[in-house]
């Protein structure tokens, strides 16, 4: 915990789909002693307990996802873990998030504005017993409008797209494959526009032609400053 009287570090990662905000700051949280929480895989774990229910997503309303919020909880990793876990009925769930179906039908539960204020409030209660690095869309605007680092990580869609069927199959893109997922972020971006907002005073990095070390670098250097 830090030292001083101020509150305990925050650092917001935020970006848009696949810019590599969790990947980051799972790093930087682990270069700099810190916990890692990933906004969007609460996001998952509530949508995962909402699936779970079995009615169409078009059936859904805003007040039966909200029912099914509390199912959805973080919990610290294993001893030496830098990041929160995802719990659905308390235990891991990290497979089931991960999925095709949970994948389709986050964005519309992350659109529902008193769904967004319970996630929220859960990070907010994570940061106040944990120096922590957040990622998400809005951690930098609506969650956390004082922290003493924000970032907004951004990339092409192409460079996206390439990164994301690179770490889903092991191996790099053909033409084809990577026209198609180009098209499926930027269809994600405009869909999640709404939320994702950069703060005025966020500080801008493009990662389409550096490594992502260099990316955590970078991110570690200003963390250092904050503190």
């Amino acid at each position: 915990m830090s030292s001083d009287s101020r509150p305990p570090l925050v650092i917001t990662i935020d970006g848009p789909a696949a810019s590599g905000k969790s990947s980051t700051a799972k790093m930087v949280a682990a270069a700099l002693g810190l916990r890692h929480v990933d906004s969007g895989m609460i996001y998952r774990t509530v949508t995962a307990a909402r699936l779970r229910q079995g009615d169409a997503p078009e059936e859904w309303t805003e007040q039966s996802v909200l029912d099914a919020a509390p199912r959805a909880t973080v919990a610290p990793g294993a001893p030496g873990a830098t990041s929160f876990e995802p719990r659905l009925d308390g235990i891991d769930c990290e497979a089931e998030i991960r999925g095709d179906a949970v994948t389709a039908t986050v964005s519309l539960v992350a659109k529902m504005p008193r769904v967004r204020a319970w996630v929220n409030a859960l990070v907010r209660a994570t940061a106040a017993e944990h120096e922590i690095v957040v990622d998400g869309r809005d951690m930098g605007t609506a969650v956390f409008p004082d922290a003493r680092l924000k970032v907004w990580l951004v990339a092409l869609p192409a460079e996206r797209a390439r990164r994301r069927i690179l770490q889903r199959t092991g191996e790099a893109p053909d033409a084809v494959a990577l026209v198609a997922e180009t098209a499926e972020l930027e269809a994600r971006d405009q869909k999640d526009r709404e939320q994702t907002q950069p703060a005025a005073d966020a500080v801008w990095i493009d990662t389409t032609g550096i490594t992502q070390a260099e990316q955590v670098e970078r991110i570690v250097r200003l963390a250092a400053e904050r503190r």
